[in-house]
């Protein structure tokens, strides 16, 4: 089945990143495409308002408009054929630009839906002209925004096809391994690395117990860890199976709980030389991959793409 990837990019080195990530993502994996989309300059309402009252200033605003739409053009076509040297066939390349309305995170978003894409594709920084991408308020909007397409943020080149999959047993996390499955199934040099950290007592419950009381119910939340993540790797190891990842590609590791679930997944993530990270954006109770944890995550993530799945 074919493959939609939105690729924003604006010229910039780190845009350029995404750009050779995608291209290793094509030779890896099967029926990949690409569109590459360049959001040009707003155009203030102002001049618009003025524009329709002045033909000296419809005038102005057109030559402005083919100003910025030539800019564009030149900045597709650079990226497009970087992807082509780097052995992405041109039949698989499509390109767009369109002045910015609602806003840089806001356009992308209503682009990749209407378009119906798998992933959107993004540059640490750079695509709107801001110093910061990912901790800056258009990554931000469009990460927490993307409610149907995932978003993969990169940071430099992938070092590996080793992907890494932060899971805790949630719905969000089963779709996060339903898009892996979707993006990389029948590749047989994928290898795949389940990540667990099992909850604590304090995760589930803020009431302060004695320590008898503690220790009963910490045994009770690791049973019911338990039977929840085996009942989650039970469906996962299904959609993987039926999308063609075989058993012997799959490794799943399990830690105790941890006070910094954030830090332990990305120490886990370095160490381990994966090459990209994948994460569902909210956890079981919202609690592991959302708010403070899921932006610790893409505030400190490095060295490879961060898949983050609404």
């Amino acid at each position: 089945m074919e493959k939609k990837l939105l690729v924003a990019i604006d010229g910039s080195i780190d845009s350029q990143h995404a750009v050779e990530y995608v291209a290793g993502i094509c030779k890896a994996y099967k029926n990949i495409n690409f569109t590459l989309y360049h959001a040009q300059p707003a155009i203030s309402q102002y001049i618009i308002d003025e524009a329709e009252k002045s033909p000296k200033a419809k005038a102005e605003l057109n030559k402005l408009l083919k100003k910025n739409s030539q800019a564009a053009a030149k900045v597709l076509e650079s990226q497009m054929q970087k992807l082509v040297r780097l052995g992405v066939p041109e039949t698989a390349i499509e390109t767009a630009t369109k002045p910015r309305t609602l806003g840089v995170a806001k356009d992308i978003l209503e682009y990749s839906v209407a378009g119906s894409y798998d992933a959107i594709v993004l540059g640490r920084r750079g695509v709107s002209g801001l110093q910061a991408m990912v901790t800056g308020s258009v990554s931000a909007n469009i990460v927490d925004n993307a409610e149907v397409v995932p978003v993969w943020i990169v940071d430099e080149k992938a070092a590996s096809n080793h992907i890494m999959v932060a899971v805790d047993g949630s719905e969000s996390s089963l779709r996060a391994v339903d898009h892996l499955s979707f993006i990389v199934g029948g590749t047989p040099d994928v290898k795949i690395s389940f990540f667990h950290v099992t909850p604590r007592l304090k995760d589930v419950c803020a009431v302060d117990f004695d320590d008898a009381e503690a220790e009963t119910f910490e045994d009770i939340v690791r049973r019911g860890d338990k039977a929840c993540i085996d009942r989650f790797f039970s469906h996962a190891l299904k959609m993987l199976k039926e999308a063609g990842v075989e058993k012997s590609q799959i490794e799943v590791e399990t830690v105790e709980g941890v006070f910094r679930v954030g830090k332990v997944i990305l120490e886990a993530y370095r160490k381990g030389k994966f090459g990209a990270l994948v994460i569902g954006r909210r956890g079981m109770g919202k609690k592991f991959f959302t708010g403070s944890v899921s932006r610790q995550i893409i505030d400190q993530f490095s060295n490879g793409a961060l898949w983050v799945v609404p």
